[in-house]
């Protein structure tokens, strides 16, 4: 289990296999400069964080190892993070 972190105070436990290819999306889409929602389930509550290229994130991985990132489901994030629904973790679909 890894952690979002989100301006150094909120703290969002994630799956490493979901960090990783939440990483990877959330990256793109600040390295040009593109500002959206991100929405998380953290078993309490729905968090909707606004993401934008000014604010500092961490990916923590519990474990050490990579996962093999499953383009489809990256593709899938990635749409979502352009929605006005903002970036919502779906499940991940077949390989």
């Amino acid at each position: 289990m890894g952690v979002f972190v989100y301006d150094r105070d909120v703290e969002v436990d994630i799956e490493d296999r979901t960090l990783a290819h939440l990483q990877v999306v959330i990256i793109d889409k600040l390295r040009r400069q593109e500002r959206f929602p991100l929405v998380l389930q953290d078993g309490k509550q729905e968090r909707v964080i606004w993401m934008s290229p000014e604010t500092p994130l961490q990916f923590v991985y519990h474990g050490n190892r990579h996962p093999v990132l499953n383009r489809a489901w990256l593709e899938v994030l990635a749409e979502a993070a352009g929605s006005t629904q903002g970036l919502t973790v779906v499940p991940e679909p077949p390989m």
